[in-house]
């Protein structure tokens, strides 16, 4: 990066001081851009040697092209399942928007320095609550749903893969801090499953509580309450979505914080008097005050918000049939306040 306070935006995880002076020794002779590299010691494979120029373009146009591909067949294939719940945008601004934000849904994992793995998770997590209301209360079945987001997400890991190589935290790189946690099965299923609930808790008590009458009130097109809420079905289909959301979670947030080691700005940090330091430096403290790995858990679990947040108001009111906008804004706050809930706890759970 081009200075130490850059790596406090970076979305992927640090690693130690002494680490990163031994790689610049080991690369000194490496051109100037592998500095960002650095960040991330020992890649599982090469990345691309293609102009940096064109990479991010060649992921768009892959991903469009391998989700109107998916869709196209799965379309065909449910004999348009799809269209029956589908809402065609109203106004070309609208079509714009939706190819607009899916663009800047792959900047943020292309510039953020994402790997394939934190994007497809990434997908799973912001485009799984649209694709739960279409399975539970519309009349898209749990398979279609599940293709779709099987489609958002591929179309995002698989250009990913091809021009990035995996982070170490994803690679099981020897060099990971904390790599017997983040390799330990049990660790693993106790975090996702902890992630799971919270999603399923979040989501039932606001059904259960104020968001019931908005189904009625702001979802005109919805084709049923009863068997999503209550029936076996229901809660099967309730309990698979919970736990792609565990194990997405798990993948996005909690592994990137544990493989996130001491830097010298914690060091720096550690060092910080009140007694002696300016205003600007107290303000900031207090602010942005945090050690390295607390705020790469912060920025994820920030940005599942946002996305979550924006994608499911744009796919419910914009492609489903029958949602309003006050509706889509509620539904969409309630996955997103699910999000930070879970950010919060994993971050506890890995600090323990």
């Amino acid at each position: 990066m081009s200075s130490e306070g850059d790596t406090y935006l970076d979305l992927r995880p640090g690693i130690d001081a002494p680490q990163v002076r031994r790689s610049k020794v080991a690369h000194e002779a490496m051109e100037s851009n592998a500095s960002v590299a650095l960040n991330v010691a020992a890649p599982s494979r090469r990345a691309s040697r293609l102009p940096k120029q064109v990479q991010f373009p060649l992921i768009v146009i892959l991903s469009f092209s391998m989700s109107s591909l998916g869709y196209s067949m799965l379309n065909e294939g449910t004999k348009g399942e799809l269209a029956a719940i589908a809402k065609a945008p109203e106004l070309k601004y609208q079509v714009a928007l939706l190819a607009a934000w899916r663009i800047f849904e792959l900047a943020v994992g292309w510039y953020g320095n994402l790997d394939g793995y934190d994007l497809a998770a990434l997908n799973v997590l912001s485009h799984g609550p649209s694709q739960y209301l279409a399975a539970a209360f519309y009349d898209s079945s749990p398979w279609t749903a599940g293709a779709c987001l099987a489609i958002d997400s591929l179309s995002s890991l698989v250009p990913f893969l091809l021009l990035r190589p995996l982070s170490d935290s994803h690679a099981a790189s020897s060099a990971v801090p904390n790599k017997e946690i983040i390799a330990d099965r049990t660790i693993t299923l106790s975090t996702g499953l902890l992630a799971g609930l919270i999603y399923a808790v979040t989501f039932l008590v606001a059904v259960k509580t104020f968001f019931s009458t908005n189904f009625v009130l702001y979802f005109p097109g919805i084709t049923r309450i009863e068997p999503a809420l209550d029936s076996t079905y229901g809660l099967l289909t309730a309990a698979v979505l919970m736990g792609l959301f565990g194990i997405a979670a798990h993948s996005f947030i909690f592994t990137p914080f544990e493989a996130t080691g001491r830097t010298s700005a914690d060091t720096e940090l550690d060092k910080f008097d009140p007694a002696s330091a300016t205003l600007a430096e107290t303000l900031r403290w207090n602010v942005w005050g945090y050690h390295t790995r607390t705020k790469v858990a912060i920025l994820r679990t920030a940005t599942v918000m946002l996305l979550t947040w924006v994608s499911t108001f744009l796919q419910c009111y914009m492609t489903i049939n029958g949602v309003e906008a006050y509706g889509a804004a509620a539904y969409a706050s309630i996955w997103s306040l699910a999000a930070m809930a879970t950010g919060m706890a994993l971050e506890l759970v890995g600090d323990v």
